[in-house]
C-alpha cells in the first residue's frame, strides 16, 4: 500500500473515532430489539435474495461471502467514510463476524458473549454474558467468531464447550447444552450452521488429545439429533489407519463453520490435524478422517464422501478452512464444485457431489510435496521432511499457506480469493505422554527469521485452472477474512490495522483506512435505511462505513 496515503487516512480518521461516544452512551441499558420477521429455513436457503441482510457466518450456505449489493463499487469506494463503532468491553482480539437481520446487528464478543445493536447507529439493545469456569483449557485465544439464527433464536458456541440458545428479541437464555467436558480440553469458538431445523456445530481442542466430532442439535429443544466422530472407532471404516489406541486421543477437531448444499443435501465440514501434532510415531497410518473435507448427509450425519488433503499430517496443517461451493464450466459441462485453499499450501477444486479430485496446485510456497497425484489428488511427498528431534526446515510453516480466516469468491469474476503466506519454519518433535486435559502436541516449531522476511498477499485463483491470476502484497502476515460484492470489490484487512478495498478483477487497491489494531475477522456488508454499509472488527472494536452523505 501507499504509506503516504495510509498516513493521511489515519490522520483523517482520528476525529471521527472521537465522535462515536454518543452511539454507545446507553450501551448498558437493556431493551428489546425492534420486531423482525422470523428467519425461516426458506429464507436461509435463499439468503442471496435478501442482500440487505447478512444471515449467517459466511453470508450464504455456499459460503461464497459474495454480496449482490453494488451501491459501493469500484467507482466510488474511495468515498467511504466512518459511520459508527461498537467498543467491545472485554479487551481481547475480536474475530467476530456479525449477523444483520432487518436492521439489527448481532455481535459476538470474547470470550463467549453476544450483543444486539442497531445496525444504523451501533446503539445497543441488549447483551448476553455467558458465565465461564475458571479452569478453561484453551489453545489459541479467548475467541468467539459468531452466531447462527433460526426463527427468533440465536445459537452460540461457548469456550466451555456448551451450545446455547438465546432469544434474539430480548437476549434471554432459552436453553444451554453441554456438548463436551471442558476440563478434558474440549472448547468451542465457531459460529454454528443451521441446516433445516438442526443446529450443526463443531468442536475445538485438538491440542489436548480430544476425539473430534460434528454435532447436530434440534433447534427448538437442544436435544442431540446426531453426532459424527471424525476419528473412526473400532469396527468402523478407517479405524485401522490409527495404530494401537491412538484413535482415542487423535484430535481431528472441527473448529470452523462449514457449508451446505440444499440440492445435494450435503453438509461440508473441514477437520483438524491429528494429535499429537508433530510426533506421528505414536499414531502410524493415514489417520482418517483428520485433515479432510467431509461431506455429510444433512439428515443423518452419515459420511457420504471424504477427501483427505494431508494423510498422516505431522506439520499441524488443519483442513479447517471454510469450503466454498459454486458451479463452474468443467470440460464443457456444468459442474458443482467445492473450492479449497488448504493450510498445506495447495489449492483444490473438487466435485461437490462425489468428492472427485478435479485439479490442484500450490498457491503458496511449499517444500514438502513434489505435487499432487493427477487422479486421486493425494500428495506426492518429498522424502525426509518430517519433524525431527533436532529440527528440520519446511514450507509452509505451522500457520500454513493460509489458515482459518475466510476466503471469498466472486460471481462476477469467477475467481477465488485467499489470504496467503509464503514462509518456512523449523519443525521438531519430542516424546510426550497423554494426560487428560493437558496439551498433547509432541513438538513444535520456530522461525529462524523475523515474520517480515516472508511474503504475504491476497491471491486470486481461477478454480478451473488452479492458476493465480493476480496478487496484492500485504505485510506483515494477515489473518483477516475476505468478502466480495457485486460492486466489483474485494474487502479485507491487515495485521497492521488497515481495512482496504481491492478491484476484484485486477487486484488494484482502491481505498484504505487505518483502524489502528490488527484485523483478525472477516468483513460483512448489508443495507439499512436504504444505504449499503460495510462492517469489520479491528482489535476489540467493530467499525462500520458507508458512502459519504
Amino acid at each position: 500500500m501507499n504509506r503516504l496515503l495510509k498516513s493521511l487516512c489515519a490522520l483523517s480518521f482520528l476525529p471521527l473515532i472521537a465522535g462515536t461516544v454518543s452511539a454507545q452512551e446507553d450501551q448498558f441499558q437493556t431493551v428489546m430489539t425492534p420486531a423482525f420477521t422470523p428467519i425461516t429455513w426458506e429464507r436461509l436457503v435463499n439468503a442471496d435474495e435478501e442482500p440487505h441482510n447478512w444471515l449467517m457466518y459466511s453470508g450464504t450456505l455456499d459460503s461464497q461471502r459474495y454480496s449482490l449489493l453494488d451501491e459501493i463499487n469500484t467507482d466510488n469506494v474511495d468515498q467511504l467514510e466512518f459511520k459508527w463503532s461498537y467498543q467491545i468491553p472485554v479487551i481481547d482480539r475480536a474475530e467476530t463476524v456479525p449477523l444483520v437481520v432487518d436492521g439489527i446487528m448481532f455481535i459476538t464478543e470474547a470470550p463467549s458473549n453476544v450483543v444486539a445493536v442497531d445496525a444504523a447507529t451501533g446503539r445497543q439493545y441488549w447483551r448476553y454474558d455467558h458465565p465461564l469456569p475458571d479452569d478453561l483449557r484453551i489453545c489459541c485465544g479467548r475467541n468467539n467468531r459468531g452466531v447462527a439464527i433460526l426463527g427468533e433464536t440465536l445459537f452460540m458456541s461457548t469456550l466451555d464447550a456448551h451450545l446455547v440458545a438465546i432469544d434474539a428479541r430480548t437476549g434471554n437464555l432459552l436453553w444451554d447444552v453441554e456438548v463436551a467436558k471442558h476440563d478434558s480440553g474440549y472448547s468451542k469458538t465457531a459460529a454454528p450452521l443451521i441446516v433445516k431445523d438442526l443446529v450443526v456445530t463443531g468442536i475445538a481442542g485438538g491440542e489436548f488429545g480430544i476425539r473430534g466430532f460434528i454435532d447436530a442439535y434440534h433447534a427448538d429443544t437442544g436435544e442431540l439429533a446426531w453426532r459424527r466422530y471424525t476419528i473412526p472407532g473400532p469396527g468402523e471404516f478407517g479405524n485401522d489407519t490409527w495404530s494401537d489406541d491412538s484413535w482415542k486421543t487423535g484430535g481431528s477437531a472441527t473448529w470452523i463453520t462449514g457449508s451446505y448444499d440444499p440440492d445435494l443435501n450435503l453438509i461440508y465440514w473441514g477437520t483438524g490435524n491429528p494429535g499429537p501434532d508433530w510426533n506421528g510415531d505414536v499414531r502410524l497410518g493415514d489417520n482418517l478422517y483428520s485433515d479432510s473435507a467431509l461431506a455429510l448427509n444433512g439428515d443423518t450425519g452419515e459420511i457420504e464422501w471424504y477427501f483427505q488433503f494431508t494423510p498422516h499430517d505431522v506439520h499441524d496443517w488443519d483442513a479447517i478452512q471454510v469450503p466454498i461451493l459454486t458451479d463452474i464450466n468443467w470440460e464443457g459441462r456444468n459442474r458443482r464444485v467445492m473450492m479449497w485453499a488448504n493450510r498445506n499450501a495447495f489449492f483444490y477444486t473438487i466435485d461437490a457431489a462425489t468428492g472427485e479430485f478435479l485439479i490442484g496446485k500450490p498457491f503458496a510456497t511449499q517444500t514438502w510435496a513434489q505435487g499432487l497425484d493427477p487422479l486421486s489428488g493425494a500428495p506426492i511427498r518429498v522424502p525426509g521432511m518430517e519433524p525431527t528431534y533436532e529440527g528440520i526446515m519446511v514450507s509452509p510453516p505451522i500457520t500454513g499457506g493460509t489458515n482459518w480466516y475466510s476466503p471469498g469468491y466472486s460471481q462476477q469474476t469467477g475467481l477465488f480469493y485467499v489470504t496467503s503466506f509464503d514462509g518456512e519454519q523449523i519443525f521438531f518433535k519430542r516424546d510426550e505422554d497423554y494426560e487428560e486435559g493437558e496439551r498433547y502436541t509432541g513438538g513444535g516449531g520456530r522461525y529462524d527469521q523475523p515474520m517480515d522476511a516472508f511474503h504475504s498477499s491476497i491471491r486470486a485463483i481461477d478454480p478451473v485452472t488452479a492458476e493465480i491470476q493476480w496478487e496484492f502484497p500485504i505485510m506483515p502476515r494477515s489473518s483477516a477474512g475476505i468478502t466480495t460484492t457485486a460492486g466489483g470489490i474485494v474487502f479485507t484487512g491487515s495485521a497492521d490495522g488497515y481495512f482496504f478495498a481491492l478491484d476484484a478483477a485486477s487486484g488494484e487497491e482502491l481505498w484504505n483506512i487505518s483502524l489502528g489494531r490488527r484485523v483478525h475477522a472477516a468483513p460483512i456488508t448489508y443495507e439499512v435505511e436504504g444505504r449499503q454499509h460495510v462492517t469489520i472488527a479491528s482489535g476489540n472494536v467493530v467499525y462500520t462505513f458507508a458512502l459519504r452523505d
